[in-house]
């Protein structure tokens, strides 16, 4: 399935009732202030980290779904301006959430059930290696477990599958060469609990198809 047209359900009723946070919730997480209340039904939780590898396109399918948050780690607000997407534009689709608190404030919200997916996409080498290893000390790898002891599936676009990865830099292309333990950490995380990884923007769309048709949603019709 291609990236830039995922497939539309017949019905777009799932997009009419979106609700779209208001300009005080589109912030929380910072630990200055309590979040914001638990939202009229459950959302994705999109979690960014610090890869560059298919940002753009990820972030496409991510502004094609219903009710999606954003988690940032650190990394990923210093590399999103390098491609060109900027928090302050992404704030005007998405929901927000940023890695400023040490206890990861922000992920209290899937206990109460604001969320029924966890994605990370795109994950980092580093990223992918942590949630292999139950190592959780950023937002996204902080959601990624807690999803996981909560039996909230979780999608994981790993970024380092192949022996040769072609992946597109802020300024040009770059060919990298994942070393074995990259490769094996991938093994190792398709073994994780309620995780599923996938390899490339494709495999990611697919995966978001069906969990919305398991869940009984549909891609929104426009990324506005």
């Amino acid at each position: 399935m291609s990236v830039a047209t995922p497939s539309t359900a017949s019905s777009t009723s799932s997009t009419s009732t979106s609700a779209r946070p208001s300009p005080a919730e589109a912030d929380p997480g910072r630990g200055d202030a309590p979040g914001p209340a638990t939202p009229a039904r459950p959302r994705f939780a999109w979690c960014v980290t610090g890869s560059g590898h298919y940002l753009e396109e990820s972030m496409a399918l991510a502004a094609r779904l219903p009710d999606v948050d954003l988690f940032l780690s650190a990394a990923a607000e210093e590399v999103l301006p390098l491609y060109k997407l900027r928090i302050d534009t992404l704030k005007q689709r998405f929901r927000v959430l940023r890695d400023t608190t040490a206890s990861g404030v922000p992920v209290g919200m899937l206990y109460d059930g604001s969320y029924h997916t966890v994605v990370v996409a795109p994950a980092t080498s580093n990223t992918v290696a942590k949630c292999a290893l139950g190592i959780s000390d950023s937002l996204p790898t902080n959601m990624f477990a807690q999803a996981g002891k909560l039996g909230i599936p979780g999608i994981v676009f790993a970024c380092d599958t192949e022996p040769v990865v072609v992946t597109k830099s802020p300024h040009d292309w770059v060919t990298l060469r994942p070393r074995r333990i990259e490769l094996d950490n991938v093994a190792r995380l398709r073994e994780i609990d309620f995780c599923q990884v996938v390899c490339s923007p494709d495999e990611l769309a697919a995966a978001l198809e069906a969990r919305l048709h398991a869940l009984a949603l549909a891609w929104n019709t426009s990324s506005s």
